[in-house]
This record gives C-alpha cells, structure tokens and sequence, in this order.
C-alpha cells in the first residue's frame, strides 16, 4: 500500500477546510488545499482533533478513489503530450485529443460520458467482423431507440377511477419495510422519518391531490414491485399459491402506481425537494417496467429540477432536504450514464459537468436500523465511485474523435492506468462487499451486484486489445504470433465477459432496475466472444464452457421480462432473441 502523504495525516475536525465547508464544495485536504489556492483564500482547518466517525471512514474511501482518478488524468495528460512530441507515422492524434490534454487541468474531477462513444451493442453489431453474419445482421437491424420510441403506451388499470387498494397495517408495514430494502438501500434518498409519515398517511386513508399523497402511492407502488422482484430470487418452480400472490403484488403496484401517476403534474409544476423525490421515484418505477425512454425523460427532470434547487440552496431549509437532494443528485448521475452507455445520442442533463463540484453522500438517516444505514452509504459510494470509472473508461477510450481505444499506439499505457483504478476500486470494498473474480458466491447480493459491475468495466478496458487483435488477423493467424501483452489483454477481457454472463443471477437491484440495460450488455458480451471465437488464435483466451452463457442469460432474460406485466420491452426481446442466435453460431464454432 501506497504511504500515506503528509497532508493526510493532519488532525482535523472534518475532511474540508475552513473555507471549503462555509463555501460547501468539495475539498482535496491538502495544505493548502486545490480550491483555496484557485480562489487566492487562506486555507485553514479546525486544530481540535476529533476521533473518526464511521462517516468518516466511509469518505476516506470515496476521498482515496477521487485522488487515484486525479493520479489517472495527469498520467493521461503526460501520455499524450509526450505522443504529440514524438509521433510515429503510425500514430493518431487530432487536434481535439490535444486540446483535450492541454484543458486536463480544469476538467479532471468531470467523469462524464461522451455522446455518440463507440461502446454501445449497436456498436459492436457494426464491427466489420460480423460482415458474415448477413442474416444475423438483417434479424437485429432496428435501432434500439426506434424499437422504444413506437412502443405501445404504458397500460393503465381497466378502471376510469382512481383506486387506492386496500391495505392493512402489516401490509403497509411490509411494503414499506421491501422499499426500504432494496429502492432505499441502492438509492438511499429518503429519511426513515419522511417514510414513517407516508407510511402513517397511508393506514389512515389521507390521500388527497397533493405531492405529499402522490410520494406516499410512490412508495407504496415501489414497495410492491420490490417484493415482487424478491420473490423471483429463487430458481425454483413457484407452487400455485406463490404465483397467486406474484399476480397479486403486481396488480397492487399498477394500482398504486396509476394513482400516483394521475398527481404527476404537481411534482412537475412545482420547485421544490418533495417534486425532486416524487420525479426521481417516478423514474424508478418506470425502470422496473423496462420503459427505459419514459424512465430517461423523468431522470432528466428530475436532474434538471435538482440542478435548479442546488443552485439556489435556502439558507432557512433544512439540511436534511440538501442532503436529499445531493443523493438525488449522484442517483440521476449512475442512472443517466447507465442510458446514455446503450443510447448514446441521448440528450445529456448536464449533471456530469458539474458532479465534482458537488458533495458526495454525507450523514442521512435513512433506516431505522444504524446498521442497514452504514451499509447502505456505504453500497452507494461504491455505485458512484464505479460509475466514475466506466464514464472516464469511456470517454478516454471509445469517445467519437478523442478516445485513444482505436489507437494501437496510445491505448496500452491507458488501458494498463484504467485496469489499476479498477482493482484499487475493488481493494477499497468495505468486507460485506467483497468478492473473488471467479464462480464463487459472493458474500452478500450487493457483493454480488458489484461483482458484475467490476466485470462490466474490466471488460469495456481491456476491450482495445480485443479489437487490436480482430483487426490484425492476417498477419497474426496464430497464438504466438502475437505480442505477449496482446495475448493477456484479450484474454483479460474474455474472461471478465464469460464471468460477467455465469454470475449473473436473480439480484433484485438487477431486476428492478437495470433489466433493459442488462439485456443490452450481456448481448454484447455473446457478440464480443462470437468475434473472438472466430480466431483460432484467441480460443485459448476462451473459457471450455463458454459455450453455455446464451442459455443461462436466455433462461434469465426471459423469466425476468415478463416481471412487470403489460406486455415485454421490444429491445430486451431482440437482446434476447439476438443472444439466442449469436449461441446457435457459437456453439456451431466451437464444435
């Protein structure tokens, strides 16, 4: 482990200065820290020394990841002026990757996510490699954004009038209990306060048209899509009576939902903490029914609105609503990159312009439990901090005109940066999320979300060694034809793809949320290695049961788009269909 530097072993009564805490943005803790010396300030801490909360340590994490991406940017910036000095004929540098190292400095805490980047499956379907597979091409030709955008509408319930079902005391109890622990936990954006009053307005029947009402349906709606989502977390064949309540949990939620959806226009017409929540829960839920275009356009409220809010903060609101709406903030932030990385000519918020100038996640109740806060906080830093990495993964690497991923001469010392962050990312998982990089188990589910969510990234930054070697099969028709280091990188990214596919399993925040983005992904993963099964060179990077990934992810995909009821996500269908032929190929291969 690195040794820690001087300025981290000050004593202090918090992780900013005197001047960034009255200011309220981020700060590095050095002495004097980046921000003061930019603004000309006298940087100062607190002397008193105060032994480190739990809190504390949960930002040690994120404040050691935020310095390691800094270490990345500089690098890259070394990297590519030292390509413009001396350039080889062979080399690809334009204007912009120049410009775009020389403006480093003032853009390395933005991870953003470049439009139109080459990494979507659409992509990948595109690669002249697949110029062979005519028909497979043919069969999964409409765009993902046109198979979306003339979908039927969203069904609403047979009746005309708004009904709120019935629920008894345990029954709301429960479903606040399942929102807590699953939509809460991942997005941790609610007080337990806040949730005991819905809760409580919900028992005795005060549901009239106010933003208040329509949260508290909001919750209820998600409540009963979680336990819905749980109960698929088994493999077994349900019995009668599971499938009985299954229909039943499902019909609830609709209900909840259609009546919270007919309060909508309240959220939407007003500025304030509440419309942010009431927006944001919206998104969710249309995310569990795999609308992704409906769940993008309400995240994009929703940042838009908490943009607005962040930038004119009460100085007489409480600071529980600020803490809020900066949790909002970071959740609309892992949202919208997780669309913006298969649609990538979505409109952006804007929000990854700024998400280094606002705080990450601090002190929140959000359960009643010390335990399942501390967890919680802590699984949510780790979902940010990753999705920081993917954004500069992809905008360094697949970016249109920028990224170096194309580039046989930039992309290694990149490529070997990228992979550090990674396993430092994964060294700095708190015990409870921890995870082997193979078949095992993981030691908790959100181990095991975050599990995939590593493989994801590995594979997208070894992918350049991938493309390397397809593009050079001519001259390279046999294994030890190529470069040792071409060798591993493929097989680095070959590897995470088939783990990335074998672990998949019936995770609930997998289910709920990111069943369309999942499709999409694991599509790529069957695309990727079909490509790579054609070279005889690359089948010793392959795993001996690769052949079995398309029926596994087939099994899931299909059991899990038929979750939310009202018809299937034409997208996830041809993801799926489109998994079912590339396995038919590959397995025709590899015989």
């Amino acid at each position: 482990m690195a040794e820690t530097p001087d300025y981290r072993k000050r004593k202090r009564t918090s992780h900013a200065c005197d001047a960034c805490r009255h200011r309220k943005v981020r700060c590095d803790g050095r002495q004097p820290c980046t921000t003061c010396c930019n603004t000309g300030e006298d940087c100062s801490y607190g002397t008193e020394a105060i032994p480190k909360s739990k809190s504390d340590l949960i930002l040690d994490v994120a404040l050691r990841s935020e310095t390691l991406l800094r270490e990345l940017s500089a690098q890259l910036h070394t990297v590519i002026r030292s390509n413009t000095n001396a350039s080889s004929p062979g080399a690809i540098i334009s204007p912009r990757t120049i410009d775009s190292a020389q403006n480093a400095d003032s853009h390395i805490s933005n991870a953003t996510l470049s439009a139109f980047h080459a990494s979507t499956t659409e992509s990948i379907l595109a690669w002249p490699h697949f110029d062979d597979f005519v028909a497979l091409r043919q069969a999964h030709s409409f765009s993902v954004f046109h198979l979306e955008s003339t979908r039927a509408p969203p069904g609403r319930p047979s009746s005309a009038v708004p009904m709120h079902p019935f629920a008894t005391k345990y029954e709301v109890d429960r479903l606040v209990h399942s929102f807590e622990q699953t939509v809460n936990f991942w997005y941790p954006t609610m007080s337990s306060a806040m949730t005991r009053d819905l809760a409580s307005r919900v028992l005795v029947g005060s549901l009239d048209e106010s933003m208040t009402s329509c949260l508290a349906l909001l919750v209820m709606a998600l409540g009963c899509a979680s336990e819905l989502v749980c109960s698929y977390a088994g493999h077994e064949a349900p019995a009668a009576d599971e499938l009985e309540s299954r229909r039943q949990r499902r019909l609830m939620g609709e209900l909840y939902f259609d009546c919270a959806f007919r309060k909508i226009y309240l959220a939407q017409a007003e500025c304030t903490a509440e419309a942010v929540q009431c927006l944001f829960f919206t998104a969710l839920f249309f995310a569990f029914q795999q609308r992704p275009l409906q769940a993008w356009s309400f995240i994009s409220s929703t940042a838009a609105k908490c943009r607005l809010l962040l930038s004119y903060p009460d100085s007489e609101g409480l600071p529980d609503q600020q803490e809020c709406l900066r949790r909002i903030f970071w959740s609309c932030y892992i949202l919208e990159s997780d669309y913006l990385a298969e649609l990538s000519a979505l409109p952006q918020t804007g929000i990854a312009d700024i998400e280094s100038s606002v705080p990450l996640p601090g002190e929140y109740h959000t359960h009643a439990s010390q335990a399942d806060e501390e967890q919680s906080s802590l699984y949510f830093l780790a979902c940010i901090s990753m999705r920081r990495l993917l954004n500069r993964v992809h905008n360094l690497l697949y970016a249109r005109d920028t990224g170096v991923g194309f580039d046989n001469q930039q992309f290694p010392s990149v490529v070997a940066e990228l992979g550090h962050q990674l396993e430092e990312w994964k060294e700095l998982l708190p015990p409870p999320f921890q995870f082997a990089v193979d078949l095992s188990p993981a030691r908790s589910i959100p181990g095991a979300f975050l599990r995939q969510r590593y493989l994801t990234c590995k594979s997208v930054i070894y992918r350049p060694y991938l493309t390397w070697a397809l593009s050079n099969t001519a001259s390279a028709p046999a294994v030890n034809h190529f470069p040792a280091v071409v060798y591993e990188g493929c097989q680095s990214c070959l590897d995470a793809c088939w783990l990335h596919a074998q672990n998949l399993g019936s995770f609930p925040h997998t289910i709920m949320i990111d069943t369309w983005i999942c499709s999409l992904s694991m599509a790529s993963v069957m695309l990727i290695t079909l490509a790579a099964s054609r070279l005889t060179a690359l089948r010793g990077c392959m795993s001996p049961k690769v052949a079995e990934m398309g029926p596994h992810l087939t099994q899931l995909l299909t059991q899990w788009m038929h979750i939310p009821g009202h018809g299937v996500s034409p997208s996830v269908l041809q993801s799926v269909k489109l998994i079912g032929d590339v396995s038919v190929s590959l397995k025709m291969i590899l015989r």
